[in-house]
This record gives structure tokens, C-alpha cells and sequence, in this order.
């Protein structure tokens, strides 16, 4: 089976802006896929044009003769968040991709965590999912590139390196990434 190239993890590319991401006419729910259905069922949402996120992570591994290849997989194993109607709800689960719906209670909490995931995507080094709460200080960045953000999160040192996490509360997993130590101010 090919390898394919990183396709759009979020439909539209302003779902997560301030006026759009949360809204009278839709509400935001997660989509727990069937295995391993996670890019499948993107596809067919953006067919759709129903709005949609769900990020991906660069997974390098050798094959045996050597090469490496680059894939990618979902961050969040099983789950893409969508947002629409009940209409659109309903698509989601005529596309035979889904085990369940989740309703999402906290509408404002999930955006603003999506949100800071995807600067991290975007912008961090090293950027890698965390399955597990972390246990560590929390801090700010007040430097570098990703300062007007105010990501907010846990520092831990891993490796001699620090790490910044960002977790999804709904999920209660999150991502990382690679900061320098002078870039935070413990909160």
C-alpha cells in the first residue's frame, strides 16, 4: 500500500478562527471512529463541505530496506471533532465511518484547546501526542514564535528536555513539543 501525502486535517482552514468556531447555527461534537477510519471519514466530510478537524502527526519509520518514510496519524487515535447541524450530525454517521457521537458540553473549552493544538502543530518542533495527563508546573511562553498565542500548558523535562503540553480536556490527552527553558514563565 502507498504511502500518501499529508491531506487537510482542517475543513475549513478558519473552523477555528474567533467569529466560526462557535455559533447559533451549529454545535461542536466528537466523532469516535470505526479502526483506523480517521483520514477516511475526513474525506468524506470534505466531500460534504461539513466542518471538521482532526490533527495529524508525522510518524517516520525505516521499512526494511532501509528508506525511511514519512506517514501520518491521527493525534487523537479514534477521534475527529465535528461542527454542524443535526443535519450535518447526520451525514457524519450516514458515512459509515463511526462508532459513535459524543456531545460536547463545554462547547468554548474544547475550541480554545483545539485551537492552541493547532498552533503547536503548525509552529512547534518535535510536535508528538501525549496520551496521558502529565504531571508537572504549569507555564506560559512569553518568547519565540508562537508568545502572541498566550499557549498556556504543562512544562515537564523529558530527556533533558523540556516539554510543552496542551491538553484536550474533553479527551483528557494532549500534544508536545520541544521549548527552550528561557522561552516560559512558571505560573
Amino acid at each position: 500500500m502507498p504511502i500518501l501525502k499529508k491531506e487537510p486535517d482542517l475543513y475549513p482552514e478558519q473552523l477555528l478562527d474567533d467569529t466560526t468556531a462557535v455559533s447559533a447555527d451549529g454545535e461542536w461534537f466528537a466523532v469516535y471512529t470505526l479502526s483506523r477510519r480517521e483520514k477516511d471519514l475526513m474525506r468524506r466530510l470534505r466531500t460534504q463541505n461539513i466542518p471538521h478537524y482532526g490533527p495529524m502527526v508525522a510518524n517516520r519509520t525505516r521499512s526494511p530496506q532501509g528508506r525511511i518514510r514519512t506517514s501520518y496519524v491521527p493525534l487523537f487515535a479514534g477521534y475527529v471533532f465535528v461542527f454542524g447541524t443535526e443535519e450535518d450530525r447526520y451525514n457524519t454517521v450516514a458515512t459509515g465511518c463511526i462508532s459513535k457521537v459524543i456531545a460536547v458540553n463545554d462547547a468554548d473549552q474544547l475550541v480554545t484547546d483545539l485551537r492552541q493544538v493547532r498552533l503547536l502543530e503548525e509552529h512547534g518542533d518535535d510536535f508528538q501526542a501525549e496520551v496521558r495527563p502529565v504531571v508537572g508546573q504549569r507555564a506560559r511562553l512569553i518568547r519565540g514564535p508562537l508568545k502572541e498565542r498566550e499557549l498556556t500548558g504543562t512544562i515537564t523535562k523529558v530527556k533533558s528536555q523540556h516539554r510543552l503540553t496542551i491538553m484536550v480536556n474533553f479527551l483528557q490527552q494532549g500534544a508536545s513539543i520541544t521549548i527552550d527553558e528561557a522561552d516560559i514563565e512558571l505560573l
